[in-house]
């Protein structure tokens, strides 16, 4: 058997298939973790991605029932997917590589605009951060946050300064605590780059699916009736 025959082709591509579930998985896990370390960003990008994992995984298993059982309609529907989502996917992991440093913080600014005040405050507590860029702003600023007295890094109970006690004194102390954007910043940064890493290595990948079911579906199976129609 020569290894661009019917078995040899049927065999890679159930291989492929297999390779494409797990690496669905980790570009989910990858992309997944970029979101949640980086909880009030908007990462649309790296939310897509995810999406990609998904849809990723469902079309590996449609590619592994019509190779294991030949069938011209999975694998024509299966090329055609798979070829729109390496598109789509190599598509957002250049723009996540593409993203610089302006627009990462320009995006970060926006999820925190857009997020309510307890996700605020889990991400002040997670990060031992107090506010997105001024710790002394109200809460009720587009840039505010809630008080930051449970942030153990930033206040103790003596501490009266506006940051911590969400009290105006006539001459109270500057917050101790570093603004949120100066810690989460090496942590948005690093999801774009390794999401946007992981999910141009894969896409690539997703070509040699295409042109490997291609091949496949074209091939005629010895076992079957040879009158059969391909």
């Amino acid at each position: 058997m020569v290894c661009g025959g019917f078995n040899c082709s049927k065999n890679a591509l159930i291989v492929l298939n297999v390779l494409y579930i797990l690496v669905s998985f980790i570009l989910i896990g990858v992309a997944a973790y970029g979101r949640v370390a980086a909880m009030v960003t908007s990462l649309t990008l790296v939310g897509s991605l995810i999406a990609c994992g998904v849809f990723l995984f469902i079309i590996s298993l449609i590619g592994l029932i019509g190779a294991a059982k030949h069938h011209q309609v999975l694998l024509f529907f299966y090329m055609i997917i798979l070829f729109l989502l390496f598109l789509l996917q190599f598509s957002l992991a250049c723009a996540c590589l593409a993203v610089n440093q302006d627009q990462k913080d320009a995006l970060a600014e926006q999820g925190w605009r857009m997020a309510s005040n307890d996700t605020r405050h889990d991400v002040q507590r997670q990060f031992d951060c107090c506010g997105f860029k001024d710790p002394d702003l109200d809460f009720l600023e587009p840039l505010g946050h809630p008080v930051c007295v449970t942030v153990a890094a930033c206040c103790d109970k003596n501490s009266d300064a506006f940051c911590c006690s969400g009290i105006i004194n006539g001459s109270q102390p500057p917050c101790p605590c570093q603004p949120c954007l100066l810690k989460m910043r090496e942590v948005i940064y690093n999801a774009f780059s390794v999401t946007g890493g992981v999910g141009l290595f894969f896409s690539l990948t997703e070509i040699i699916g295409v042109w490997l079911a291609m091949r496949y579906r074209n091939q005629k199976d010895p076992l079957a009736n040879p009158s059969a129609f391909l």
